[in-house]
């Protein structure tokens, strides 16, 4: 039985703060373009279409051959459900890179170096640490998650009845 009136409004745009919440977020993003557009428009629409242009024509491809390399590789041990430990480390890295990229290449060093004060060196090494980082931990938990199913299989072979010949 389907709903009617109210019941049915409700089961489509869901609760009426949802309703004022996606009604603020649209005033927000409005009022954002408005506000961005508002100097440099051309500029604007530039950079996003360039942007859209080169995710999809030359990073979409590049991640998914390096994720496709992954997941052969791991396949190849017999362990595809480890490639997430590549993935989640890569994919923050990623994400850091593509924020901080004009401080981490030096390219707007001495508008940030006029405007905050402080030095813009460094960004690189930080970057190249965090990285690091984040793939010793993952590499860490990998190797903790696999130690652990060692022992559970152990566990389970010695608790297993002898086979009867």
């Amino acid at each position: 039985m389907r709903p009617t009136g109210p019941a049915r409004l409700r089961a489509a745009v869901g609760s009426p703060f949802q309703l004022l919440l996606l009604a603020c977020t649209f005033a927000l993003a409005g009022y954002a373009g408005v506000r961005l557009l508002a100097e440099d428009w051309f500029g604007v629409a530039l950079w996003f279409v360039g942007a859209a242009v080169l995710h999809d024509l030359v990073l979409l491809p590049l991640y998914a051959v390096l994720d496709r390399t992954v997941v052969r590789a791991a396949g190849a041990v017999g362990r595809q459900e480890l490639t997430l430990y590549v993935r989640v480390p890569a994919a923050f890295s990623g994400l850091l890179l593509l924020v901080w990229f004009p401080l981490i290449s030096g390219r707007v060093a001495d508008r940030y170096r006029s405007f905050t004060g402080l030095s813009p060196d460094g960004f690189l090494a930080r970057w190249l640490l965090i990285t690091a980082l984040l793939f010793g931990g993952s590499a860490l938990l990998m190797v903790l998650r696999l130690r652990l199913q060692r022992r559970r299989l152990r566990r389970a072979t010695k608790d297993r009845p002898p086979a009867v010949h």
